[in-house]
């Protein structure tokens, strides 16, 4: 049988069950089994396939995941996110739209502490929804800050998808890791200047108001009070990493420990917020696990059958400019994010854009950068993006998703341009993990 049909066989099986409606880990394990047995011998394929699945999951670079989600679903429950943000309300002073600066600044800080964007978006959403409405902040400058920083725990380290994505293109977790740090805080910049622009241009966008005044003893002590032990515990983690001190593994349990620690130095800590902060982490752990063993199975099948091989052949015959063939497999990632979840997307693509990138000399760290901000993106982006739904949850009673999108949107440019600038200038990215 030709490799093309085979491909076409288990992409289109795997959209069909998704279109029916089952989870993506079990229409990835169904749509595995079929082909297994079809491609690879019968009974002999099906139980390949089980073994795959064991040894997938059997690996030390994968510990991360839980640990990275436990420590922000801790920063979720114990409210140590809530004091820091007041920190920060009393450190921006009188700017345009400080409030959503507040929103920016806080969530690029919570996303060296949080491996999870739904945890880091819910948070913020819960936290300032009602303070920006208050003070008479309108939607674009409520919403879309939100919604854009959220999905910064996508790239800025620790970022449990980063772990998940390096495992399946069996590259470098620590350097994916490390590499994720500038473009996440680029975004942050950017985002912070479009707020200050907007707000100059429109203030009844963000109208101004009287600011307490504070000292700058009393700003310089709660700031070394709150803030400076979170920096503490994201040198555990990403600090550990870069000096070559410990694993990825190892430097996500003495940040997790950390996380723990400082909980119970703030009073914070308790078993009811131990409870919930388990069972977050249980939930997402499970299906993130789930969806590695599903997809290394899925891109076995490719390998044994040749498919992978007929796809890298037939793109390298095409002699397509390299930077054609990567505009293409952007283009393509940005179409599957208006109607698939980022893990249904990363799943699908990985085991036929890895070969693809070996093929073309692309560095696979810088690629897996661009694939990462390609993903968030797809979290705010109409009409099935997962941030817009956790925001929808949190925003003022009445707020309709068509302007939860428009709100969004600017922030995608954001996210656009900054993957236009990674393109043109990998060292962006790459200069991080050279020191490492």
């Amino acid at each position: 049988m030709e490799w093309w049909v085979i491909l076409l066989f288990l992409i289109g099986g795997l959209l069909f069950f998704l279109a029916l409606g089952l989870p993506i880990a079990f229409a990835f394990l169904l749509i595995n089994f079929i082909g297994a047995y079809l491609f690879m011998g019968g009974t002999d394929g099906l139980s390949l396939s089980v073994q795959q699945i064991f040894t997938s999951l059997v690996s030390f670079s994968l510990a991360p995941i839980p640990l990275f989600v436990f420590m922000g679903e801790l920063m979720l429950h114990s409210g140590m996110a809530k004091r820091t943000l007041d920190v920060f309300d009393k450190l921006i002073g009188k700017l345009p739209g400080r409030l959503s600066l507040i929103v920016i600044t806080g969530g690029a800080l919570f996303s060296t502490l949080s491996g999870s964007t739904i945890a880091n978006t819910a948070m913020l959403g819960e936290i300032m929804v009602p303070e920006m409405k208050q003070r008479g902040y309108k939607n674009p400058m409520i919403l879309g800050p939100i919604v854009g920083v959220g999905g910064l725990a996508m790239l800025i380290p620790p970022s449990a998808l980063a772990v998940v994505y390096a495992s399946l293109a069996q590259i470098s977790v620590g350097k994916v890791l490390i590499a994720g740090a500038i473009p996440g805080f680029m975004l942050a910049v950017l985002y912070s200047l479009y707020v200050v622009g907007r707000s100059l241009i429109n203030p009844s966008l963000a109208p101004a108001y009287e600011v307490a005044h504070h000292t700058l003893l009393e700003k310089l002590s709660e700031f070394a009070k709150y803030v400076l032990p979170l920096g503490f515990i994201f040198f555990l983690v990403l600090g550990f990493i870069f000096l070559g001190v410990a694993t990825p593994t190892e430097a996500a349990s003495t940040g997790a420990l950390g996380s723990i620690i400082l909980a119970c130095c703030y009073r914070k800590f308790s078993l009811t917020i131990l409870r919930k902060s388990l069972n977050g982490t249980l939930r997402v752990s499970v299906m993130a696990f789930m969806i590695i063993a599903a997809s290394k199975t899925y891109s076995s099948i490719q390998a044994f059958t040749g498919s992978t091989m007929g796809l890298v052949n037939l793109i390298n015959d095409l002699e397509m400019p390299k930077l054609f063939v990567l505009i293409a497999m952007m283009l393509i990632l940005m179409i599957l994010g208006t109607f698939m979840e980022q893990v249904s997307m990363m799943m699908i693509t990985i085991p036929i854009y890895m070969p693809v990138i070996q093929g073309l000399g692309y560095d696979p760290i810088w690629f897996a950068i661009l694939i990462l901000l390609n993903l968030e993106m797809a979290m705010s982006t109409p009409p099935f993006g997962i941030l817009l739904f956790v925001m929808k949850g949190s925003a003022p009673v009445g707020t309709k998703m068509a302007e939860i999108c428009l709100a969004a949107a600017p922030f995608l440019v954001c996210d656009l341009i900054v993957m236009i600038i990674l393109i043109a200038f990998p060292s962006v990215v790459l200069f991080l993990p050279s020191l490492m």
